[in-house]
């Protein structure tokens, strides 16, 4: 897999609370979609076509900028990582520059439906009430979402959750897995996003982290043969996000993905970012259209 650069991570807000699981499950989905308003917002944005976006002559990418190997500046400061690289392919078909727009988890959907982006190739787990809110495209990656936690830390069961302090991306996929699975009085500390989650665990803030698959090789390149995964909780897939009821574009965007697969140039990327060939994605996903009726 490609190296990615040594990343700096920026300053950070822990949130902490010890609420019931009930109410951390329902304060996370909420903050994970919160539909009502941000349908209404992706309403109040302008409708999109193919012809409109060829029109500003370029194409507004919302992507995780700091999520190697998703999404990452290099050195150069030049947007680089798998999500970038599937963008950049989008845009050579459409015969436009991208220009990449860096989101935090929380605010990706926002920046979507209030027409700051065009599209999200943004690490965008596939989720129903996420689907409430934006339309999804085929799945066009997968991701784990486990709990890592220093190899001396003993975690073995969802009970065991409950003896150790657990950091998590705020909103993010990984929020949602560990709210559900924790028992109750389990401290879950929410941070801005997957760069502040992980320096929580490195200075010890944290004893285990809500997690994607990538996060034991960030971690022990930090701190070498020290972290591993504790729990598995679900795969999930990413899809490319566009604004509700965008027939045109949605149809333009899964057009691209399905030509992309069947070319193996999917396949190219996902090698070289991954390490490993892409996952048999699912033609259906429960309370996730891919399609605008």
């Amino acid at each position: 897999m490609t190296d990615t650069p040594v990343f700096r991570p920026p300053s950070f807000r822990p949130s902490c609370s010890r609420l019931s699981r009930r109410s951390l499950l329902a304060t996370g989905l909420a903050v994970l979609a919160a539909p009502a308003v941000l349908t209404m917002s992706s309403r109040m944005a302008a409708a999109q076509s193919l012809a409109d976006i060829k029109s500003k002559g370029k194409l507004v990418v919302g992507i995780q900028g700091d999520n190697p190997p998703w999404g990452f500046l290099n050195s150069q400061g030049v947007q680089e990582g798998y999500d970038a690289d599937i963008a950049k392919l989008f845009g050579k078909e459409l015969g436009l520059p991208v220009e990449f727009v860096p989101t935090a988890v929380a605010n990706r959907i926002p920046a979507l439906v209030t027409g700051r982006v065009d599209v999200l190739f943004a690490t965008m787990g596939m989720y129903p009430d996420r689907a409430k809110a934006i339309q999804f495209s085929k799945p066009y990656a997968a991701n784990d979402i486990v709990l890592v936690a220093p190899k001396s830390t003993v975690i073995k069961t969802n009970a065991d959750m409950k003896n150790v302090i657990i950091g998590v991306a705020r909103s993010s996929a990984q929020d949602t897995a560990v709210t559900k699975a924790a028992p109750e009085g389990t401290t879950i500390r929410r941070f801005d996003d997957d760069a502040a989650t992980i320096q929580a665990m490195l200075s010890g803030q944290v004893q285990a982290v809500g997690a994607n698959q990538f996060y034991p090789l960030r971690l022990n390149k930090a701190q070498p043969d020290t972290y591993e995964r504790k729990l598995d909780f679900v795969r999930q897939y990413n899809g490319a996000g566009t604004r509700l009821g965008q027939k045109e574009w949605n149809a333009t965007i899964n057009a691209f993905i399905d030509k992309i697969k069947a070319n193996g140039e999917l396949a190219k990327v996902y090698q070289t970012w991954m390490g490993f060939a892409p996952p048999e994605f699912p033609e259906t996903l429960e309370g996730i259209p891919f399609t605008v009726g």
